[in-house]
């Protein structure tokens, strides 16, 4: 919420993603995992934003969880979603060709009965 409300910075505008949170077993840091929709460098700046709003966020969070200390925030591009994303498109693609090939080895079939009732 404070990404989206609480922070004007016109770097955000790749509308980011918290796609999972790492906290250390001390609760000292936090690895925050973002997706941001747009190009390269529409990521890298928004990143950069977000990284730059940091310690505004650890401030905004402490208040907010009324907890005495909140972790040091640490923002990363969420590689593995991208990965993750690859894998799906490449077997729905296997499976498109798999029917494909299905389609044709029965139309095959289908001829070469009719030539050889």
């Amino acid at each position: 919420m404070i990404i989206l409300r609480e922070l004007n910075d016109p770097r955000l505008s790749g509308m980011p993603s918290i796609t999972r949170v790492k906290v250390a077993a001390d609760l000292s840091t936090a690895d925050v995992y973002v997706t941001i929709m747009g190009t390269v460098g529409q990521q890298q700046a928004a990143l950069n934003a977000l990284r730059h709003s940091a310690g505004l966020m650890r401030t905004k969070l402490t208040g907010a969880m009324h907890i005495r200390v909140a972790p040091f925030l640490r923002f990363h591009i969420d590689e593995n979603l991208k990965k993750q994303l690859e894998v799906q498109n490449l077997l729905e693609q296997i499976s498109r060709e798999n029917a494909e090939l299905d389609r044709r080895r029965a139309a095959e079939a289908n001829r070469a009965e009719e030539t050889n009732p």
